[in-house]
């Protein structure tokens, strides 16, 4: 049996003991408010090819959550040293084309990418009453060629969506393939709704907020939904423990100012009642958990996350060597003004981290940086300014 506990202390041992250097780290600004095409660019999604590319995504807005807002993205060959010009990936004229979560299909080498349309002149809160126009609806498409080109978006919302949600969102992500036990090969998309609660359960108002996932057992042929998770939950995202439990982490409504916890033993299929995890403070936010893999013969869990109990500042990556019961260690990455945010490991073996952030307030950049796994242990902040 494997001291986990004996290990966890020796690593913060290490860190404490340890010279203070200064952080080695590379950083890309990917985006600028203001900068381009766009006026402003927000929700972060990454994930690495089978070829070992860094894919980019996000939404580039002409304005908040609603109105004219486009698919970006933009490649990296070099694990996020130099990056591609940005690339559109949908453009739906004044239309809502946003939320992208894409999962690596790693037996066939396709990527997918999960996105949700609305029309452009529908504000969430309509869509959420149903008194909008149009539905909220997902949307998907893939690339067999490193994503260099993507498929017209197709609508999964036949398959896909309950007809009685109102809001709908896919991640803001990425999505995993199970690697283990009875449903390996599983593709699975994080996702999230609201329905009707006469008692405005958790959500405020006559509607409440859920979550799900969308799974496929073909290659991604055909997409299942999941059994709801509610109340007052939603931009969720997943990993797989090493027993191959998926373990679901969720933005809370309610009350507790924490990540909402589910868990699932049939591939996602159906899921356990609602938990709070006290160690993920959060005020309310998008967050991001990462099953990284084997660092130093153990298996270890990120999660990254605005750590404070009321705004969002302080993104805070965490990590977990015993599938999620604890978090032993608190690396800051950066204290000033940051919100949403999404993990990968890159093809080098590092951590990237991409995630809104700003000096003088929110959502001022889309920044990507990149740095070695034992960086987590070591003391101070990683970025001093974004």
């Amino acid at each position: 049996m494997r001291k986990v506990t004996s290990f966890i202390l020796l690593l913060i041992l290490i860190g404490c003991t340890s010279k203070k250097e200064e952080a080695s780290y590379q950083k890309a600004d990917l985006w600028t408010a203001g900068v381009g095409e766009h006026n402003n660019c927000r929700i972060p999604s990454l994930i690495v090819s089978p070829a070992g590319t860094v894919l980019a995504f996000c939404e580039g807005r002409e304005g908040g959550d609603s109105g004219d807002i486009n698919l970006l993205m933009k490649r990296s060959d070099d694990n996020g040293k130099t990056w591609s010009q940005e690339q559109i990936i949908w453009d739906d004229r004044s239309n809502s084309c946003g939320n992208p979560c894409p999962v690596v299909d790693e037996e066939t080498g396709r990527i997918w990418l999960f996105m949700t349309w609305n029309d452009g002149d529908d504000h969430e809160t309509k869509i959420i009453q149903k008194t909008s126009k149009y539905a909220r609806l997902p949307y998907s498409c893939y690339s067999d060629d490193d994503g260099i080109t993507w498929s017209t978006p197709t609508d999964m919302s036949a398959t896909c969506r309950d007809t009685t949600w109102g809001w709908y969102a896919t991640g803001p992500g990425f999505g995993i393939q199970i690697k283990k036990g009875t449903y390996k090969g599983r593709l699975i998309i994080p996702a999230n709704h609201s329905y009707d609660d006469p008692e405005g359960n958790k959500g405020g108002g006559t509607f409440s907020y859920g979550s799900h996932v969308l799974f496929s057992d073909d290659h991604g042929e055909n997409w299942k939904m999941s059994q709801s998770i509610k109340p007052g939950c939603n931009e969720s995202q997943l990993t797989e423990l090493s027993d191959g439990t998926l373990l679901m982490n969720m933005r809370s409504y309610n009350g507790p100012k924490s990540r909402a916890i589910s868990t699932s033993k049939d591939g996602g299929a159906s899921w356990s009642v609602i938990s709070h995890d006290p160690q993920l403070v959060e005020s309310r936010c998008q967050a991001s958990i990462l099953n990284f893999g084997e660092f130093l013969d153990h298996e270890m869990q990120l999660f990254t996350n605005p750590a404070v109990p009321n705004g969002r500042t302080h993104l805070t990556l965490k990590t977990s060597f015993d599938d999620c019961k604890s978090w032993s260690n608190s690396k800051l990455i950066y204290a000033g003004p940051a919100a949403y945010s999404c993990l990968t490991r890159l093809a080098n073996g590092k951590i990237g981290i991409f995630f809104e952030a700003g000096t003088e307030r929110l959502y001022e950049k889309l920044v990507f940086v990149s740095f070695d796994a034992d960086e987590i242990f070591k003391e101070g902040e990683l970025l001093s300014l974004v």
